[in-house]
């Protein structure tokens, strides 16, 4: 219990850092329960007023990163808004609970469009139940004809204006929605398969990926380093072809209003093909954290998804490279070090057998006349080499789902089964 305890101090730290802010003193407090008003008790808030003042006078003796005013105090938990309120007005300073600080982390890296839109909709939907926040300062009288107040009618239309901005961010994020259930299913009707990468934040996702795909994302030792989805379409051996998908990093108790806003990102996770569940090797709260993502992924419905264990970062764990499997022969983890490029072949290769146990490949041969055919592979994105020999027959070299290809064997009456050797090159005019 007590190294869950520092584990999650430590945490909240690294978000604080991660915020770009400088923490001056970590305070803690051990209560059987909350109360109402303050969330912490009248000594703990007087101990605050001390540490305040003293690092405002640079008095402190227990700094984290230094000294110096403070202009925010954080708490490690979820806080009410009336709590808010009256922690603000006793210490005079303003004040973050744990979900605000992880949103406003969310604010500073979005990059993208849907990203973007994705955070606003959290903040404003964290907002809306902080609204009477900003009005304190106004009479807020209730009663009969005469007697309403003026902070009352700034709320009332406080809250229709956040409203209809929820409205519109919701139909934006629905179109995005859209698009990208029409690019997964161009993918789907593709057969090409989607890897999809979750973990824990700074896990070494963004480096996975950008290791396997030669992409170039912006990957960092922080809290949340990336937030926008990435898509990536790689050959891996074998010939077989899959779409590498990188995703947001999760974390213990991830507040509700980002897994809803959200969501449109993670079914890329929900409606993939394999999750590589990327695990930092070297963190004593792995296991813990293993349990966290399977819990946010479980919340979302991707519990059912295949999974590959990836244990990274064995460069700091000092364990070696390997491959794990099952009775069966199936990988089932792989220890990589993606910063020092250790084991990243072999995952390639484990990768490529978890994704090709429901496709085919081999040789096809067609006649001339059966242009609809080839038509309907090409479509398929099946056709990976074309070879036409000199009596006009037409070989092609086919990656295909298994199930993908036996409709269209029962459409254009394909009866012979795919040839594993090809036949003698004679013209090559393929991809």
């Amino acid at each position: 219990m007590a190294a869950d305890v520092e584990a999650d101090r430590a945490e909240f730290v690294e978000l604080a850092r991660s915020a770009g802010l400088e923490v001056v003193e970590l305070v803690t407090a051990r209560r059987q329960r909350a109360t109402a008003r303050h969330f912490i008790g009248s000594g703990k808030i007087e101990e605050l007023k001390v540490t305040l003042e003293s690092a405002a006078t640079g008095d402190g003796d227990g700094d984290v990163d230094g000294g110096g005013p403070v202009d925010v105090v954080l708490f490690g938990q979820r806080l009410t808004p009336s709590q808010e309120r009256n922690l603000e007005r006793e210490l005079c300073v303003r004040v973050l609970d744990r979900n605000s600080l992880i949103l406003d982390i969310f604010a500073q890296r979005a990059r993208t469009f849907e990203g973007k839109l994705q955070v606003e909709l959290a903040q404003l939907s964290h907002l809306s139940t902080r609204l009477v926040r900003g009005w304190t300062h106004l009479e807020r009288q209730k009663g009969g004809i005469g007697l309403r107040g003026p902070g009352e009618t700034q709320l009332e239309t406080d809250r229709r204006l956040l409203g209809e901005r929820v409205r519109v961010l919701k139909q934006r994020l629905e179109k995005v929605r859209r698009q990208r259930e029409q690019g997964r299913s161009q993918r789907g009707k593709s057969g090409v398969p989607t890897v999809a990468l979750v973990g824990y934040t700074n896990a070494g996702k963004s480096t996975l990926f950008n290791r396997l795909t030669d992409a170039s994302i912006h990957a960092a030792d922080q809290l949340f380093a990336t937030l926008d989805p990435t898509l990536r379409r790689v050959t891996l051996p074998g010939g077989v072809v899959v779409v590498f998908a990188d995703t947001v990093g999760f974390i213990r108790d991830l507040p509700h209003e980002l897994v809803d806003a959200f969501r449109s990102t993670l079914t890329e996770t929900l409606e993939a093909d394999l999750l590589l569940h990327v695990v930092d090797d070297a963190d004593p709260e792995r296991a813990q954290h293993q349990a966290d993502v399977e819990q946010v992924l479980a919340g979302i419905g991707a519990d059912e998804v295949p999974q590959l264990s990836v244990f990274n970062k064995i460069d700091v764990s000092g364990q070696p490279a390997s491959v794990t499997r099952d009775g069966a022969g199936e990988p089932i983890a792989v220890r990589v070090s993606a910063l020092r490029d250790i084991g990243i072949d072999a995952l390639a290769r484990a990768v490529s057998e978890r994704v090709s146990g429901h496709r085919t490949s081999g040789w096809l041969a067609i006649e001339p006349a059966a242009g609809r055919l080839r038509a309907r592979l090409y479509a398929a994105d099946a056709v990976r080499a074309e070879r036409v020999q000199d009596d006009g027959a037409t070989w092609l070299h086919l990656d295909i789902d298994a199930s993908e290809f036996a409709r269209i064997a029962v459409e254009h009456r394909i009866s012979e089964s795919l040839c594993a050797d090809p036949p003698p090159l004679a013209v090559p005019v393929g991809k």
